[in-house]
């Protein structure tokens, strides 16, 4: 099993960071290469820009530690697990962290690319260009 992890220096408070990575219907919003995602209870599924559905099992979703954990439950994997964790560092910044196990291994390393761009897109979409008020997101596949 392989283990990737993806983190991203934020200017914006832990809360805010923590409203959008921590809901796990907004999860198209800010990861690259999805199309659509539902929440049913624990299940959450997420269809890819290719029409291709998987479906996650929500482990954890904590808003006191503002960790995020699940499982991708079928499809190519024997086994994963992603885990979101928002630091407050305490000075008006957050670090987000992503970390994705995974097997087959080659999978942590696809999945652990788009969290980066996933990462990246957070900090677009909640630090916000002062001096155009646009935000680029990065597209991938996944």
């Amino acid at each position: 099993m392989a283990s990737i992890r993806r983190s991203q220096h934020i200017a914006a408070q832990a809360d805010d960071v923590w409203a959008l990575v921590g809901d796990a219907g907004r999860l198209a919003e800010w990861f690259p290469g999805l199309s659509d995602v539902t929440v049913e209870g624990t299940i959450r599924t997420v269809t890819l820009g290719s029409g291709i559905p998987l479906t996650e099992e929500i482990v954890t979703c904590d808003p006191i530690s503002r960790r995020f954990a699940y499982s991708i439950t079928g499809g190519l994997l024997r086994h994963h697990r992603g885990t979101i964790d928002v630091f407050d560092l305490g000075d008006g910044t957050t670090l987000v962290s992503y970390a994705t196990d995974a097997e087959p291994d080659v999978m942590a390393l696809v999945i652990g690319g788009a969290a980066g761009a996933g990462l990246r897109n957070v900090k677009a979409l909640l630090e916000h260009d002062s001096t155009s008020g646009a935000t680029q997101l990065i597209e991938g596949n996944t």
